[in-house]
């Protein structure tokens, strides 16, 4: 099972969906990611899951950003770095090379 969490309307995530055949988008904003594949994602890759170069971040006070990452991500799915795709119970963060290498 290859999951790609992400947005609908993320040109990356679309690339992503191009690239790996039978992947399943599940569109962050409507549907969420399980508390259990992001916890583990967080385990895995810390503050790094939240993408702070996002329009998100960027219109958040400084207040807000000194919340946790998982509460962060939880209100404003959108700030999430994207993608994450979960194959066969592993997670890989992003689009870059590595990710790519280890998918494709």
């Amino acid at each position: 099972m290859l999951k790609v969490f992400g947005l609908k309307n993320c040109d990356t995530c679309r690339k992503v969906m191009k690239a790996l055949d039978g992947a399943e988008l599940v569109d962050v904003r409507a549907e969420g990611v399980p508390e259990e594949v992001m916890q583990a994602a967080y385990e895995q890759f810390g503050d790094a899951l939240a993408n702070t170069r996002s329009t998100t971040w960027r219109n958040l006070g400084e207040e807000e950003r000194k919340q946790p990452v998982l509460a962060l991500i939880q209100e404003y799915p959108a700030l999430m770095k994207r993608p994450l795709i979960e194959r066969d119970g592993a997670l890989y963060l992003g689009w870059g090379k590595d990710t790519q290498e280890a998918l494709l």
